[in-house]
């Protein structure tokens, strides 16, 4: 394997991660392994802000348009395919920049995953009762007071991955966060440089909400009614995971009759500026990132591409 590091450009949504990963593909010749949970899956376009079709056929992306809505896909599963990808790419002597915000992505493909303990039904089961009976927000709470680095990495209204935390806890006696850190000592693989983009959080916001109001006039309400239409019965059930994605769910509430949509376009921005917030969170409380501030003109895009170009030549 060649002895350059592998880029990994990181950081919260809409900070501008795909143009500049863009950017050093091109001046290297490489190729883009994209790990973002979303856009692997074929239909949701807009409100994954899928890079451009010129980007795409300016650069060969890796995890985009490669799966079906509902198709079973882990972290698991994208960190074992996107090494064999990189091992195959550094192979033939292609860079591989690795572009994108989902944080067990990165996790898992960076460091590895822990050895966590199988589920215990019985545990399970308890507190699927709990939530059922005292709400997501208690069960929340207990988290926060026992793993709070694990519970502001979580969306409290997403309960699979709470309920697990706490399982893991119960059944372990040790954290999430704990087994995830300990996790990775003597791991072989490629040298990675892992830039981080981050920026005031006030601009990060205001990024955010021109994004979404960007995204409603290039017809995010029309492919969400598209998904609604043709996902109708599993989007109410709630059994596909993809299709709770912030962006969408927003405008499926308001198909079935909640609110207005002004609400709903309002609640995607809100909803995408928490989003944000825990993977910064998540970023540098669980990963070794070099981070630095996005440039936000053409001078500055093309003298980071040239530093890092650089960096891994």
């Amino acid at each position: 394997m060649s002895s350059s590091p592998v880029l990994v450009i990181l950081g919260p949504t809409a900070s501008g991660k795909s143009e500049l990963a863009c950017r050093v593909a091109i001046e290297t010749g490489g190729e883009i392994i994209s790990a973002d949970s979303r856009q692997v899956y074929r239909g949701m376009d807009i409100g994954t802000a899928k890079p451009s079709r010129q980007m795409r056929e300016s650069v060969k992306h890796h995890f985009i348009d490669e799966k079906e809505i509902g198709e079973p896909f882990s972290s698991g599963d994208f960190a074992t395919d996107a090494l064999k990808r990189i091992e195959n790419l550094s192979a033939r002597g292609v860079p591989a920049i690795v572009a994108g915000g989902s944080t067990l992505y990165l996790e898992g493909l960076l460091k590895g995953f822990a050895d966590l303990p199988e589920a215990d039904p019985e545990i399970r089961a308890r507190l699927r009762h709990e939530l059922e009976h005292m709400g997501a927000a208690s069960l929340y709470r207990r988290l926060a007071e026992l793993d709070p680095e694990q519970a502001r990495t979580l969306d409290p209204t997403k309960t699979q991955r709470l309920i697990r935390s706490l399982e893991i806890i119960e059944i372990s006696g040790s954290t999430v966060t704990a087994l995830q850190q300990a996790t990775g000592a003597g791991r072989t693989g490629p040298e990675y440089l892992v830039i981080g983009l981050d920026m005031p959080r006030d601009l990060l916001y205001e990024r955010i909400d021109l994004r979404t109001a960007e995204m409603i006039r290039e017809g995010l309400v029309e492919e969400a009614r598209r998904l609604y239409g043709k996902y109708r019965s599993r989007i109410c059930e709630g059994s596909v995971n993809a299709l709770l994605t912030v962006g969408y769910r927003e405008l499926f509430d308001w198909f079935k009759g909640y609110g207005e949509l002004e609400t709903a376009v309002s609640l995607i921005a809100q909803h995408t500026r928490n989003y944000a917030k825990r993977q910064l969170t998540f970023f540098k409380n669980r990963l070794n990132v070099e981070w630095v501030a996005p440039p936000l003109s053409e001078t500055g895009i093309a003298e980071l591409t040239e530093k890092l170009c650089r960096r891994i030549s």
